[in-house]
């Protein structure tokens, strides 16, 4: 069987109950676990480590590529705000973590997918903010309408044409799934907004200019079965680990015709074990 693509996903902190206890857990959903296998991957759960915060490292020489998943709201000193009252029960030592694996993927050229609040950390990791409360905004909530649930939670997302976004996505009006209040401020550095909703033009995709796979969507895709986004994950992932192996076999090559070799990498974009921070 061919080696699959590994994606690692970061996990949530929550408090969660299973069988009799109640505590606090690293968990997610398993709705994206089911999107990476369908789209031919294998998912890795990276649990918030403060050790990996400065050595991101340790963690992405594990995987081909990194999701980020939805979740708590973004704790608002992250991008020098102040606090709304609707910005609640944030967690900290996630968004730290999250932001460490974010910049670090995005400089080994490792491919990666923000997801609703994933889309929301990659703006904020790039020096970007965020609009804390939608509803107060755009006077609506057509973007959360039930809390808990994506039942009735459809609406269209208008994708710019030639886009990362509109390729992952396969059409360029694409139906959603989403469940959020809050949405991208000021669009961080190197992005682009390629996909707006339809009613209220909030931004609901975003990508990183001149990277081959950096994505963010405000919406679900791992909620939908017929969703190709993951999966579009999966063979960028898929493609990274095939250029690494392309660069170590490069490289053997030249050692054994007598030239020096200058690099070696497990993967794409990494560097040599023995020089990593």
């Amino acid at each position: 069987m061919p080696r699959r693509p590994i994606i690692g996903i970061c996990t949530p902190l929550e408090r969660a109950r299973w069988s009799v206890w109640d505590q606090q857990a690293a968990l997610v959903p398993t709705s994206y676990l089911d999107a990476v296998r369908r789209g031919g991957g294998m998912a890795l759960l990276l649990a918030p480590d403060p050790v990996q915060i400065e050595h991101p490292d340790e963690a992405l020489e594990l995987v081909d590529g990194l999701l980020l998943a939805g979740g708590a709201d973004i704790d608002p000193s992250t991008y020098d705000a102040e606090r709304h009252l609707e910005t609640t029960e944030t967690v900290p030592e996630r968004d730290a973590f999250e932001i460490a694996l974010t910049r670090r993927a995005i400089e080994r050229g490792m491919p990666f997918l923000g997801i609703c609040r994933g889309m929301q950390l990659l703006n904020v990791a790039l020096g970007g903010t965020l609009r804390q409360h939608l509803p107060e905004e755009f006077g609506h909530h057509e973007h959360r309408r039930a809390v808990g649930t994506f039942d009735g939670a459809d609406h269209d997302v208008q994708l710019l044409p030639g886009s990362l976004a509109e390729r992952a996505a396969g059409e360029r009006l694409h139906g959603t799934k989403s469940h959020h209040h809050q949405g991208v401020g000021r669009i961080g550095e190197g992005l682009i907004v390629t996909g707006v909703a339809t009613r209220d033009e909030l931004p609901e995709a975003i990508e990183l200019l001149g990277a081959p796979f950096v994505l963010g969507v405000q919406w679900h895709p791992e909620a939908d079965e017929r969703s190709r986004v993951v999966g579009a994950l999966v063979q960028a992932a898929r493609d990274y680990v095939a250029e690494g192996s392309a660069t170590i076999a490069s490289s053997s090559t030249s050692a054994s015709r007598g030239r020096p070799v200058t690099a070696t990498a497990t993967r794409a974009g990494g560097s040599d074990s023995k020089n990593e921070a």
